[in-house]
């Protein structure tokens, strides 16, 4: 659609740019006029206006056009690329006059902060780095936006948060805490438009606010990556990030905080932001529209219920963001409660423990592992271990004494009802089941510290607290205490010993780190923590020296059994191969079992042989028990 007479004004443009804009306009109904004329030309002539300039240059025409209902296009300068980004304009300067020069049938909204319209973004307070452009950062090597990175997080020390007061277009009082925010209207391209992309729609007559409020500076870590990797921009909101769109806002803070409006202009708080609907016809790209959100058209709608509100989160956290995040007062009080409760010894909790322990043991009698877990579910045993990691982290001395009690009681009921058992049995047979927990190693000790991490974490959270149940599997609390009772009924003490040994593994793995992960959740100073974390690191430590002296001996085992598997040798007349090697450490040394096959039958002297070949490869005294066969 043609227009019948146009007004070009230009401002601060370079006079070989102007005589380009000028030759691709030449055929067209245009008059070029100073930006200092203005006012003063008798605009009933003109039905569209077209600018080139600063972007306070263009925002005084377009405040114009706003005022006299008329159209308006923009011919951004070569350096204005935000601006090109956020309409859609073309690059080139001829293009970009010509689709200036078509006058829009849509209309969009614009956005005010105060009197002064906005054309790209209001950043209010700190909110690094959700002004950046997402092409800009497509043009920097994977180096520069790295570099970027640390030159952004070397900041995050000097960001805290504040308080803010939200007023909506309802009147609505909204509080909460938080580092910064960033307005926007429009897709723009920025890392803050990304986010809200199906938020945003430029004639709803809605603006969108995203609110930064990072709670711990590996959160921030976290928001950063995904800003400035592109590949890895989080398809949900992050945690640390909020939104609101009304189609006002009134932002408060406790002392002034300063406000950037499009990368310029300069004000403080209290702000005004609203978006005058559909104000003004402007001639856009093709693409501007085809970026609009229908699903949220004219809808207001926030997520802002998980950033922190509370006055003792905003206190805390207004001093700076800490390493690891704080747990509130609320939050803390429930779970505190809820660990007292599972601390105490009751009634339930025997029978539970008992029921369970007659479980395992007849499971691992009939060497039944489906029933072994099953009495790893039933088993309530790990409620007043993490309950005693609590205690330990806040110096809780009537916590970790009524855990602890709980514990002990639990242990022995279990060792005694398992020992009462097994000499009972009429069957005094040592299963794969029962085997398998008589050689512990450090490798126990990293499940148990695995276990012991998502135990708490699950315990902090209702939502996931039904996880508690896979923890409880894999950590197997109950079965190793249960094969220790049964060496105590059968009188074996390395029995009893070796199973106990990755009970306490277990045990001492997921105190230490459920009190690290409550640490992490902000559930404890790390000035309380760190005494009762030290103790048990130095208790871990101790459990660790046998477990990794096992554990080399289980290298040691592996080691040997692959040199002697598949092993051809001769003996005197005959050769021979073994077969089927297993290595079962003893009490007295090692004993070697496999298979023998010889081309004919060994006599005393290649049998002694056999046994010497194997020590030499052994390195040490062995017992051989070899099943012979021959190969005809």
């Amino acid at each position: 659609m043609n227009v019948a007479n146009a007004a070009f004004f230009y401002g601060s443009v370079e006079e070989d740019y102007l005589e380009t804009i000028q030759v691709a306009l030449s055929e067209k109904r245009v008059s070029f006029f100073p930006l200092s004329e203005l006012f003063s030309i008798a605009h009933e002539h003109f039905t569209h206006l077209m600018v080139c300039g600063t972007l306070e240059e263009i925002k005084e025409v377009l405040s114009y056009a706003i005022a006299e209902q008329k159209s308006v296009g923009i011919v951004p300068l070569s350096t204005q690329k935000e601006l090109m980004r956020t309409f859609a304009l073309p690059p080139k300067p001829k293009e970009c006059a010509l689709l200036a020069y078509e006058p829009a049938e849509m209309k969009v909204d614009i956005l005010f902060c105060g009197s002064e319209p906005v054309l790209q973004e209001v950043v209010i307070g700190d909110a690094p780095p959700l002004d950046i452009y997402d092409a800009v950062l497509k043009e920097r090597s994977l180096v520069s936006r790295f570099r970027l990175f640390w030159h952004t997080l070397s900041k995050v020390r000097r960001l805290h948060h504040r308080r803010f007061m939200l007023t909506d277009e309802n009147e609505k009082i909204l509080k909460l805490s938080a580092v910064g925010m960033v307005a926007v209207a429009y897709d723009n391209s920025t890392f803050a438009s990304k986010l809200l992309a199906s938020q945003i729609h430029a004639a709803d007559g809605k603006l969108s606010l995203l609110i930064l409020a990072p709670t711990s500076i590996l959160q921030y870590i976290s928001y950063l990556f995904g800003a400035l990797v592109p590949r890895w921009t989080p398809k949900v909101l992050p945690r640390s990030l909020g939104y609101l769109r009304s189609a006002y806002l009134k932002v408060e803070t406790e002392s002034p905080l300063e406000v950037i409006v499009d990368s310029g202009m300069r004000t403080q708080t209290p702000v005004e932001l609203r978006v005058e609907k559909q104000a003004v016809a402007l001639s856009v790209g093709e693409t501007f529209w085809q970026k609009q959100s229908e699903a949220v058209k004219g809808k207001n709608s926030a997520k802002i219920d998980h950033l922190p509100s509370d006055e003792e989160s905003a206190s805390y956290l207004s001093k700076a963001i800490p390493l690891f995040s704080h747990a509130s007062q609320a939050q803390y009080s429930t779970l505190f409660s809820t660990l007292r409760e599972e601390a105490k010894l009751t009634s339930t909790f025997m029978t539970l423990l008992i029921l369970a322990t007659m479980i395992a043991t007849f499971g691992l009698f009939i060497n039944s592992a489906s029933v072994i877990i099953g009495a790893m579910l039933l088993a309530p045993l790990m409620q007043p271990i993490v309950s005693l990691s609590m205690g330990v982290l806040r110096q809780d001395s009537d916590l970790e004494l009524t855990s602890a009690r709980t514990i002990a009681v639990g242990v022995l009921s279990v060792l005694l009802t398992a020992a009462v058992i097994a000499w009972m049995m009429p069957i005094a047979k040592l299963t794969t089941e029962m085997a398998g927990r008589l050689s512990p190693t450090i490798l126990d000790l990293f499940v148990a510290i695995a276990s012991g991490a998502a135990a708490a974490y699950a315990k902090s959270n209702e939502k996931i607290s039904g996880s508690l149940a896979g923890v409880a599997i894999a950590v197997a609390l109950v079965p190793p205490i249960a094969v220790s009772g049964i060496g105590l009924g059968w009188g074996e003490w390395h029995m009893f010993s070796s199973a106990f040994l990755l009970f306490l593994t277990n045990l001492v793995g997921i105190v230490l780190a459920a009190a690290l992960t409550f640490v992490l959740l902000g559930y404890s100073p790390i000035a309380i923590a760190k005494k009762g974390v030290t103790i048990w690191l130095l208790i871990v430590l101790i459990v660790a020296v046998p477990l990794y002296s096992a554990f080399e001996q289980m290298k040691s085992t592996i080691s040997l059994q692959q040199k002697l598997t598949n092993i051809t040798f001769r003996l005197q007349k005959h050769d021979v191969t073994l077969r089927h090697i297993e290595i079962l450490p003893q009490a007295q040394g090692v004993e070697v079992r496999c298979e023998v096959i010889a081309t004919g039958m060994l006599s005393a002297d290649e049998k002694k042989m056999l046994k010497e070949v194997i020590e030499k490869t052994a390195k040490r005294k062995v017992n051989v028990i070899a099943t012979i066969r021959y190969k005809l």
